[in-house]
């Protein structure tokens, strides 16, 4: 049932956060202040035992034999990059199509970011567009940065082929991806390293920043530990010009409780997801293109997607934003505006019109409430909203 309240003539719906911390935190709330006074009465505040711990069962979870922990995902994706040797003359691929630190990452190692379109479906870096550009030459193309983008993976069977192929080494930008698989194998050990964001609205969530790479090559591990140490393998001998991107210990040790949650978590997301589907589906929103009605999220079949964000096109997106904004009801835009038209970015020299299926996504998506914790009445307001705006 759709619950209301009565303001004036009409019913209006009852507000629907787009996340709500406080109901995982009722859950866990002893667990985690138990593992926080641990590390409290131990001292151990910088590289502390619940580090090691929190990585290995990490590194477990995404089927890989080394997870390194670090102080964001931002750091992370400069850590593999940087681990990997990629750097200055270096043209890294990637896609508009993501958050700010995908391109700035490769900026900070000294590469350049060659930005290719998506695929109109997943939203993902499209494999058959980076074959395009590798084809053209004109670069030192060096390596390759699919984006795992809302919690689904790229087509990482095309990219490793690629790679093989070109001699490049590939970076999974798995910020939103953890749990997430591509024909059974888990995100994180798909590429030569991968980079993970444990950012508090990520369905591994830090209570601040935290990030982590992963790797099935330990020579790669090994530089990850020794660069998020100023570059140390002994304390006060530098080898390298490192950073200081420490995972924190209290963050470790809260996401080492978490992590015994997150695959639980990702289930339901995946239920709800499916609910949403079906609601909206009832309800006759649904087209194949926005000139028909609401699309909704593709699953490729290949794919074990986590709904880290479940993300529509819709039609008059931004009216449709301020309408459920008026009615209490969250939602986002993951991203309004592409990387390439950026004003930071403008040197790279990309104009309107270079990325057509991702410049029509940033004008299109908007991505609604999923977490664990949404109950389903409130998934029906969200639902509910929609119908009356398009009615």
């Amino acid at each position: 049932m759709i619950e209301m309240i009565e303001t004036g003539t009409r019913p209006k719906l009852l507000a629907v956060p787009m996340l709500d911390f406080s109901r995982e935190f009722a859950e866990i709330r002893e667990e985690v202040l138990a593992a926080i006074a641990a590390v409290c009465e131990s001292q151990r505040f910088i590289l502390g035992p619940e580090v090691a711990r929190f990585e290995a069962a990490a590194a477990e979870a995404c089927g890989v034999p080394f997870a390194v922990g670090c102080a964001s995902g931002t750091d992370a994706l400069w850590l593999a990059l940087a681990a990997l040797g990629l750097g200055e003359g270096d043209a890294v691929v990637t896609t508009p199509f993501s958050f700010f630190a995908t391109v700035s990452s490769i900026l900070r190692v000294g590469a350049k970011p060659v930005l290719v379109d998506i695929d109109e479906g997943t939203f993902n870096l499209s494999a058959g567009a980076v074959e395009e550009v590798l084809g053209r030459g004109g670069e030192r193309f060096a390596g390759v940065m699919p984006v795992h983008l809302y919690g689904q993976c790229a087509d990482m069977k095309a990219f490793s082929s690629l790679a093989k192929e070109r001699g490049l080494k590939v970076v999974e930008d798995a910020a939103q991806a953890f749990g997430a698989s591509w024909e059974g194998v888990k995100a994180g050990g798909l590429g030569d390293a991968a980079a993970f964001s444990f950012y508090p609205t990520k369905n591994l969530a830090a209570f601040g920043d935290a990030g982590m790479v992963t790797t099935r090559d330990e020579v790669v591990a090994e530089r990850s530990k020794m660069l998020r140490q100023h570059g140390m393998r002994r304390r006060y001998y530098h080898d390298e010009v490192g950073w200081n991107s420490r995972l924190d210990t209290l963050q470790a040790a809260v996401l080492e409780v978490k992590l015994r949650r997150v695959e639980a978590g990702n289930r339901r997301r995946l239920e709800l997801a499916s609910l949403y589907n079906e609601r909206f589906t009832a309800a006759g929103l649904v087209g194949k293109t926005t000139a028909e009605g609401m699309v909704l999220p593709f699953c490729d079949p290949r794919a074990e997607h986590v709904f880290h964000q479940y993300v529509i096109r819709a039609p008059r997106r931004d009216a449709l934003r301020e309408y459920l904004t008026a009615h209490s009801i969250g939602s986002e835009v993951y991203y309004p505006l592409v990387l390439s038209l950026q004003e930071s970015l403008k040197f790279l020299g990309y104009k309107k019109g270079d990325f057509p299926v991702s410049e029509r996504a940033a004008e299109e998506v908007l991505a609604l409430p999923i977490y664990p914790e949404l109950r389903v009445e409130e998934l029906e307001r969200v639902v509910e909203a929609i119908r009356r705006f398009y009615a």
